[in-house]
């Protein structure tokens, strides 16, 4: 099994790395391969929206941008099994690196036979200061899910106060992940 963590968190600590940590060690915990992608480490452009607002992401599902890493990225993330999305939460969104890379995705993966179509996902969003916007954040992944044919198995949410058990539903999630559950599938 191989599980992408997909991460807009542009720190290497804190909240968000603490529940992208959970989910790693619940993977790797259930044997899978875990690779995890910092998009703040990609050189991404922002979408150009081509043309008429489909270029050659509606024809022929690529990005003529795609030499700054996306193209890259994209063979990166077929390969995975699970992709894992997790992102601090910024009034109430998603970070901004991770926005501009999921709406460049979202054009060239979407639809039922796209690039992740059928994939599990689990996503992960963590608000800081006052724990709000996590329902708007996860609206925006969700989105991005359905637009791609992504099969969202949970929606992971901490803040600074419930972070310590939620750390452990991430873990947990990941392992049962790993070990090829799905959504739907029926637990006792």
């Amino acid at each position: 099994m191989h599980v992408i963590i997909l991460s807009g968190n542009p720190k290497k600590d804190g909240l968000c790395q603490s529940m992208v940590d959970a989910v790693r060690e619940g993977a790797e915990e259930a044997a899978a391969t875990v690779e995890e992608i910092r998009v703040n480490d990609l050189k991404l452009i922002r979408c150009q929206v081509c043309q008429d607002g489909w270029g050659t992401c509606l024809t022929e599902k690529r990005c003529q941008y795609g030499d700054d890493g996306l193209d890259d990225l994209m063979k990166r993330l077929a390969s995975a099994d699970v992709l894992v999305l997790a992102t601090p939460v910024y009034w109430g969104e998603m970070s901004e690196s991770l926005k501009c890379c999921l709406d460049r995705l979202r054009r060239c993966a979407h639809g039922a036979h796209g690039l992740l179509a059928g994939r599990q996902a689990l996503l992960v969003a963590t608000p800081g200061g006052s724990g709000n916007g996590q329902l708007t954040c996860f609206e925006q992944l969700d989105r991005f899910c359905r637009h791609t044919g992504l099969a969202i198995f949970d929606y992971l949410g901490a803040n600074r106060w419930t972070v310590d058990y939620h750390r452990r539903a991430a873990r947990s999630a990941a392992f049962a992940l790993a070990r090829g559950r799905k959504n739907g599938d029926t637990v006792d």
